[in-house]
């Protein structure tokens, strides 16, 4: 047995990229599971410091180190933005926007410069019909929030089986949005 640290070490040393940075980002970061909270089980100077060692592959975990988020919500957010990563594109991730009315919204990705706001859909958190609804009001509330100019909703399959059309849509978008 391993502490949560040594864990996550070991993945970044080993890899496959996507898989360590996923179990990366979900440990770095509270989550909240069937309505039971659990703080981040590692931080990011206790990984830096795992990661000094000089075991193999420590070298590819520090550079893996510098892609997670700890505010990335789910698997398929952490893949969408290393998808985006691989190309380029490089949005903000949980950004605060406000509506007019006050409320605030924490979008999966924010392009600010050109308004674009990129969310990743998993069916498993808004698979049922109240969830539906909530969505729909909050994409139209999201919408209308200062500074954003287009939404683009990518479900979580799309991300895993599509991230080549994935990508190519931001991409579209972005160039829309910067001829507009």
């Amino acid at each position: 047995m391993t502490t949560p640290v040594r864990t996550v070490g070991d993945l970044l040393r080993a890899g496959p990229r996507d898989g360590a940075v996923v179990a990366a980002d979900s440990a770095l970061s509270p989550r909240r599971v069937a309505n039971v909270s659990r703080p981040a089980l590692v931080t990011r100077a206790g990984l830096a410091s795992e990661l000094a060692a000089p075991l193999r592959g420590a070298q590819q975990a520090r550079r893996w180190l510098r892609l997670t988020d700890s505010a990335a919500g789910s698997p398929a957010e952490t893949f969408a933005r290393l998808r985006m990563h691989d190309v380029g594109l490089h949005p903000a991730s949980q950004v605060v926007l406000r509506t007019t009315g006050g409320r605030t919204f924490r979008p999966d990705f924010l392009f600010r410069g050109e308004g674009l706001v990129v969310e990743i859909e998993g069916y498993a958190f808004h698979g049922t019909r109240p969830a539906h609804e909530r969505d729909a009001r909050r994409f139209n509330e999201l919408a209308g929030c200062a500074g954003v100019r287009r939404v683009l909703r990518f479900t979580a399959r799309e991300v895993f089986q599509s991230p080549d059309a994935v990508v190519a849509s931001i991409r579209h978008a972005l160039a829309d949005l910067a001829r507009a």
